[in-house]
């Protein structure tokens, strides 16, 4: 039976000011290049196409992760004797159930914090999991990780976990500024967890962003729906092709929606009147891919001590676990 108290979800997205929200996606529309915020790929809808997309042959970024960590996740319980997962952009929480099963063998596993942008998936997590693991705790988080990371609860010996390679999705400035965020909010000795995606051949790399089944393209024109719920922008989908490719000087995969035609798109809550040529594109997503240097630089930078690397026989993925000094 569903143990309900052990269940709490905070939702701070409510608190999101709206002035704020239009302003960051007028600045997006009117920057060169025009970009907007990957937050806003996630409704429900958007989730469930990432889910989805995760299970492609193509994309193998998701399935190369989840077995690294079956091969590693006794490892890094031992190494951190956590009682507390924090996971941010937890998402449908697969991969996470890998370091629960491994805390719940040591009998260390106490409590699980999820940290999602959308509350439905947050919820439907957390009634799952106080499901499978007699006992667990659940303390959900609804926000956005750039915005609300104050509002993790406190908690005990904490591993925090950051996976998908979604520190990827930033910029470089944007993720150095993140990653020193994670570490003030964690307490003195908790350890964290970096997933990154490698570089690897360009092929392989652009194949994963354009699956032959199109639920990538989908995803990334659902987009175009979030933003009419938000701004009340009347987007045509079918006005716009999913565009993604290998940007070689930054090393990083860049995702656009594409304008197939010249197109005036009137959005008055941002009071702008879009102007599109034909062949103008939108970026939407980067994807950065990393060296083990990179990374340990990085969390170096931050305020981390890098503690262990890990990857896969084909080096696709790299699992970074760090500390907050105790000293």
């Amino acid at each position: 039976m569903l143990d309900q108290s052990n269940i709490t979800i905070d939702v701070h997205l409510d608190n999101q000011d709206p002035k704020a929200v239009r302003d960051e996606i007028r600045a997006g529309l009117l920057s060169t290049p025009r970009r907007l915020p990957t937050k806003y790929f996630y409704d429900d809808r958007g989730s469930a196409l990432f889910e989805q997309i995760c299970t492609l042959p193509e994309y193998y970024p998701t399935r190369t992760e989840h077995q690294l960590l079956k091969t590693v996740a006794d490892d890094v319980i031992a190494r951190t004797r956590a009682e507390e997962l924090v996971e941010l952009g937890s998402g449908a929480a697969t991969k996470t159930r890998v370091l629960l099963d491994a805390m719940a063998r040591t009998n260390r596993l106490r409590s699980y914090v999820p940290f999602d942008f959308s509350e439905s998936i947050v919820r439907r997590v957390a009634h799952e999991l106080v499901e499978e693991y007699e006992g667990l705790r659940v303390h959900g988080v609804v926000g956005d990780f750039l915005a609300h990371l104050e509002h993790i609860p406190r908690g005990g010996r904490r591993l925090v976990v950051f996976l998908g390679g979604t520190i990827g999705n930033l910029e470089p400035a944007a993720a150095a500024t993140f990653l020193s965020s994670v570490a003030d909010e964690m307490d003195r000795g908790d350890f964290f967890l970096l997933g990154v995606q490698l570089i690897t051949d360009v092929d392989r790399l652009e194949a994963a962003y354009n699956d032959s089944a199109g639920l990538s393209a989908a995803f990334n024109k659902n987009m175009l729906s979030v933003l009419k719920v938000v701004i009340g922008a009347e987007f045509d989908p079918d006005h716009f092709d999913h565009v993604a490719r290998f940007n070689q000087d930054e090393l990083q995969i860049e995702m656009h929606l594409r304008s197939v035609c010249r197109q005036v798109i009137p959005i008055p809550e941002l009071e702008l009147t879009l102007r599109l040529e034909e062949g103008e594109e939108i970026l939407t997503e980067i994807s950065r891919k990393f060296t083990r240097h990179h990374v340990e630089a990085m969390l170096t930078r931050a305020g981390f001590t890098p503690l262990g690397w890990y990857t896969d026989p084909a080096h696709l993925h790299g699992l970074a676990l760090a500390q907050k000094p105790s000293g």
